[in-house]
């Protein structure tokens, strides 16, 4: 797309008039704009790299996925549902009073709640008027089903536990400043109080020092039984690391994908035509053998081919291990250098945008993990995904956030 409409250039102006007086500059190395031009199918992606001259910086095409684009609209309603919800059931008497929900969620979002609570009443019960103060409760339907979150949240302890461990493991030293695990939280699918609720509960796994005068959580024992990726756990169910093997030749499909022990599963959008010099490089890459997410970075030198394929790795191994299998680019990029992630991160990133993939919806920009959704829709969700399912549909939303069983079973 190199058409732009003169209000977009406007603006792109206006907001490189206000870097400047900010004091950014571009740096000696390069800098990748995250300045997403949008259109109705693909969005142009601006890089500018150093030179002595005023050339222009170069585009590249960055194909758009409107299915994962419509994740983040679609999690809009659910998020204000939950959110009452949760607000209701930690009051003592189960009930808020209307007048009071402004001091929850602040003036703006006030407005939003009273409208989610007139339009499903299925779920929020309104009381009082005339002389007494109005309130909202869960109706008995919606407290049947919000009783079995107890149970999802103990179905859910065995897998938090193990994936706040794998995180540690991808660390190179083993340990992550708590207050980037507060950082993600949500993400990891912690409870709000996992600080005193999860973590002093297994000791033998866990311990919070102090290190400098910030809190970090340790690893304090090794498992090498959990230095699997998910990537490698899916090719040895699908039985995919038998194929490509030394001595067999098998060429790489059109699709980007290829059977080996080292490649990673690609999903490329229905506008992009690769040429045969494309396929044939992702070919050799898919080939290239490299050292495992688990194996300490440092070990490294980050300008090796593998190396550099080691932390596409890394990166899938940590959305993977999110209930959701996506983060923001800021929540990635906090943990640069535990990680020992590239400057660069968003660059790396649009790359392999047949792995994954940024959308500019929402609040800020989101990485999705490209194979864990079928179109707009999460393919393995956990225990707590799955009872928040169960309760947004009570309000007979029927978009594909959620099985369509979900309500039958309601």
């Amino acid at each position: 797309m190199h058409v732009h409409t003169s209000c977009s250039t406007y603006c792109l102006k206006s907001l490189a008039i206000m870097m400047r007086f900010k004091g950014f500059f571009v740096s000696n190395l390069a800098v990748l704009e995250s300045i997403l031009f949008q259109n109705s199918g693909r969005m142009c992606v601006q890089i500018r790299l150093k030179s002595s001259g005023g050339s222009k910086p170069k585009k590249k095409i960055y194909h758009r996925v409107h299915e994962l684009d419509k994740v983040m609209d679609l999690q809009k309603k659910p998020a204000v549902i939950l959110q009452l919800k949760d607000i209701i059931q930690s009051h003592k008497n189960k009930c808020i009073l209307l007048r009071d929900l402004e001091k929850e969620v602040g003036f703006v979002q006030k407005w939003n709640c009273m409208a989610v609570i007139e339009k499903y009443p299925t779920i929020f019960h309104v009381s009082g008027g005339n002389r007494t103060p109005v309130s909202v409760q869960l109706t008995e339907k919606a407290q049947r089903v919000a009783a079995d979150e107890d149970e999802a949240k103990i179905l859910m302890e065995p897998i938090l536990v193990k994936n706040l461990r794998k995180l540690l493991m991808l660390t190179v030293d083993c340990r992550v400043p708590l207050e980037k695990i507060e950082l993600i939280e949500n993400e990891l699918g912690l409870p709000i109080d996992y600080k005193k609720s999860l973590i002093p509960k297994y000791p033998e796994f866990f311990s919070v020092k102090d290190v400098n005068g910030k809190a970090y959580l340790h690893l304090e024992s090794w498992d090498s039984s959990l230095g699997v990726t998910a990537r490698e756990e899916k090719l040895t169910h699908e039985g995919e690391s038998k194929g490509g093997g030394k001595g067999e030749r098998v060429k790489i499909s059109k699709d980007g994908n290829y059977p080996s022990p080292n490649a990673f599963r690609i999903y490329y959008p229905a506008g992009f035509r690769p040429n045969t010099d494309f396929l044939e490089n992702l070919e050799r890459w898919q080939k290239l053998e490299f050292p495992s997410p688990y194996l300490n970075a440092r070990r490294f030198d980050q300008a090796d081919r593998m190396a550099r394929k080691r932390v596409v790795g890394v990166l899938h191994e940590l959305l993977s291990l999110t209930i959701e299998k996506r983060m923001t680019s800021v929540q990635m990029n906090a943990f640069q250098s535990e990680l020992l992630l590239p400057a660069r991160l968003l660059l790396c990133l649009i790359k392999h945008h047949g792995i994954f993939y940024i959308t500019n919806k929402g609040v800020r920009s989101t990485v999705f993990l490209k194979e864990a959704y079928d179109g707009s829709n999460l393919i393995e969700k956990c225990p707590i995904l799955r009872y928040k399912a169960k309760f947004v549909a009570l309000s007979g939303r029927l978009d594909s956030t959620f099985s369509d069983d979900i309500r039958q079973k309601i």
